[in-house]
């Protein structure tokens, strides 16, 4: 095939599929545009709305391409590319002149990025603080020294300016070995694992899915040194033989890797309920649960994951901080539901 974009403008990309099209959507159209075009940035695109084979449109990367496929790939205007402030409700656990303590809910995208260009925990932290956040994040990520996934709600701190930012920073990329920060995740997932306290030392790198996270070897090229240490501390529907259909746990992190509680929990046979990406096989275990938490499990809409501790030095007082807060309610909820 010559230049696959000839046939449309610049807005609009049309692409006529070969005798020899195969396989989803998403990776075909990779191929295809080479480099102008991520498979990430084609995937957001496709959920969009933006993509239409044989002029409807799609949003399933995963549709199969056939032979003579007619597909428009139509292109949305530039964003803006420095967010600016949005007035979303925040949650302020604390607030001083250095720093913002924080509750984020689920379903609150941290920092701008393709696809959530909008609607960030960053628009509404520059509307709520206006020019006092640090820059060192960068224009899309100011004050910001650490995340939470989407879908995963709990306390955060910010940083309001470049000397706070720094000294919040390192002790993130320390991860407490010789300072007090500490991070603690309540979880529930299913099943029980076999010892009720463990450690998880499996390194993480890039899954097939440019989005997703995975275990790897070692001396994997992009393997990058993981630890999450875990406890259970309530089980749901024990059996004689010590298993039960489903654990709440805590989680303290040694390293903060992407989804690193998420991928863990799955390694040793343990994901989350309601993890999209990595307990999905696990989704029809509902079924063994009796009513309300059958129902209650399977509407529940996100990972049940919750970071419900954080614990730092303030970057000017030296003050050791700590920060509790309570489960939100759809987890309380779930695990009310397990315990009946």
């Amino acid at each position: 095939m010559n230049d696959p974009f000839k046939q449309g403008e610049d807005a609009r990309k049309v692409l006529i599929a070969g005798e020899d099209a195969e396989g989803r959507l998403d990776s075909w159209l990779a191929a295809e545009v080479g480099g102008d075009l991520s498979r990430s940035r084609l995937k957001a695109l496709i959920e969009q709305g933006a993509v239409f084979v044989n002029g409807a449109a799609v949003t399933e990367p995963k549709k199969k391409i056939r032979a003579g496929d007619r597909v428009e790939i139509t292109m949305p205007e530039p964003e803006d590319p420095e967010p600016k402030g949005e007035d979303i409700p925040l949650e302020v656990e604390y607030e001083d002149d250095d720093l913002i303590v924080l509750i984020k809910p689920a379903g609150l995208v941290v920092h701008p990025g393709a696809g959530n260009w909008t609607g960030t925990l960053v628009n509404a932290l520059i509307q709520h603080c206006g020019d006092s956040l640090s820059g060192i994040g960068g224009v899309k990520r100011p004050g910001i020294v650490h995340r939470l996934d989407k879908e995963t709600s709990g306390v955060m701190v910010v940083a309001k300016n470049d000397n706070a930012h720094r000294h919040l920073a390192a002790q993130f990329a320390d991860h407490g070995r010789t300072g007090p920060l500490e991070r603690a995740y309540k979880a529930i997932v299913w099943g029980r694992p076999k010892s009720l306290r463990g450690t998880i030392d499996a390194a993480l790198g890039r899954s097939t899915d440019r989005t997703k996270r995975a275990v790897k070897r070692e001396d994997a090229d992009d393997a990058r040194e993981a630890i999450t240490h875990y406890e259970v501390v309530e089980r749901y529907h024990e059996k004689p033989d010590a298993t039960s259909l489903a654990s709440m746990v805590e989680c303290q992190l040694e390293t903060g890797r992407t989804h690193q509680i998420r991928v863990h929990m799955a390694h040793i046979g343990h994901p989350l309920i309601g993890d999209p990406e990595y307990g999905a096989a696990f989704r029809t275990k509902a079924n063994l649960l009796p009513e309300p938490a059958k129902t209650v499990v399977n509407r529940f809409p996100r990972q049940a994951l919750h970071a419900y501790l954080l614990v730092f030095e303030h970057p000017r007082t030296g003050e050791v901080m700590e920060f509790e807060t309570d489960m939100p309610d759809d987890i309380a909820e779930l695990a009310d539901a397990l315990r009946a």
